[in-house]
């Protein structure tokens, strides 16, 4: 049987430090290598078999992960948070990161978290970039009113963006100059090109057969549109990494950390510990919820008596994951039981 060799990697946007170790700890090489693919696949090439990697969760993860099945036998990723050999450490460098790493899992201390798919991660990196473009939408319109307000231009703001309002109040407005004038048909422009954009980013996914009957079952939920559906696919991956409702809950920031202490109980605000993606999107679409769907709305209300709407809001996003999990583990289309008054999916 042959020994197994521990490598950890400490990743950065150049280089990459490596440390690689036998299973009695001795090291074997160390270095560093440049951040590059052609680079990382020659020196993979020259590691002796068979081997096993960890590495931080960090945004230069992915293309690493994919370039690692044809030579290690395996390869994990820790969750940086949870580090504590590194996070609180004295001492602290690029090579002592990748020795520590290596460590952890030569010793099977490595906080390993969930690495999605290629094809997930390829996804969800359109969708992202979808999130984007409406963002950079908004700032358009939001650019359009401020140019109009700065010249002293009045104009109906529920109509400002609509094509044939926008061209007659450019035609007919006299204090519209022509230097304003070009400025406001630039960012109408703009804002009709990444109109079609998102547009059609949207479609591409909404069509692409890996998540197409996915989508389809998760929008017979009430509130639940294309967006929220594809967001919720692409961002959770795989639903069945969740054991219960509470910790998807937690995964996308619907709920605060907990201090207690003897009989003291404290709960703090949101946690910053989240899928941001996740949390924006499931708080826009339970702000509409309610207009959807009767069960939703007497949640909302139940809980707004109390005298907080957002904690409604928060209440309604949280019965959205329940649904969606339901939804997603069970593979059926959402249905609403009327014989016994109560939701099931």
């Amino acid at each position: 049987m042959q020994n197994m060799y521990y490598i950890g990697l400490d990743v950065h946007k150049r280089t990459i430090s490596y440390c690689v170790k036998d299973a009695s700890g001795a090291i074997h090489a160390e270095g560093t290598i440049p951040a590059t693919c052609f680079d990382l696949d020659r020196w993979m090439k020259t590691l002796p078999q068979p081997w096993t990697a960890a590495m931080e969760a960090t945004v230069f993860t992915g293309w690493i992960y994919d370039h690692s099945p044809p030579h290690a036998a395996a390869l994990k990723v820790a969750h940086p948070l949870l580090l504590r050999a590194i996070a609180a450490a004295k001492k602290k460098n690029d090579r002592i990161d990748a020795s520590k790493i290596c460590d952890c899992l030569r010793c099977d201390f490595l906080p390993e978290c969930y690495m999605a798919s290629t094809a997930i991660r390829e996804r969800r990196r359109t969708l992202r970039y979808r999130n984007l473009l409406v963002r950079q939408m908004v700032q358009m319109k939001n650019k359009i009113g401020m140019l109009l307000m700065e010249a002293g231009v009045s104009y109906n703001k529920q109509r400002l963006h609509k094509a044939g309002y926008f061209r007659g109040l450019l035609a007919t407005n006299p204090d519209i100059d022509e230097g304003l004038g070009s400025l406001l048909r630039l960012c109408r422009e703009t804002v009709v090109r990444l109109q079609k954009t998102e547009s059609a980013l949207v479609r591409s996914l909404e069509r692409d057969s890996l998540l197409m009957d996915r989508v389809e079952r998760l929008m017979t939920i009430p509130a639940v549109g294309p967006i929220t559906a594809l967001t919720w696919a692409l961002e959770v991956g795989e639903v069945q990494r969740f054991s219960s409702i509470k910790k998807a809950i937690s995964y996308c920031g619907l709920c605060g950390e907990e201090k207690s202490s003897a009989d003291t109980v404290q709960r703090t605000p949101l946690s910053k510990q989240r899928n941001k993606h996740l949390q924006t999107t499931l708080i826009e679409a339970a702000k509409m919820a309610p207009r959807n769907s009767p069960e939703l709305a007497m949640l909302y209300n139940k809980e707004k008596q109390k005298g907080n709407a957002n904690r409604a809001t928060l209440a309604v996003a949280r019965k959205l994951v329940a649904y969606l999990m339901a939804v997603d583990r069970g593979q059926r289309n959402f249905q609403v039981m009327e014989t016994n008054n109560c939701i099931a999916a």
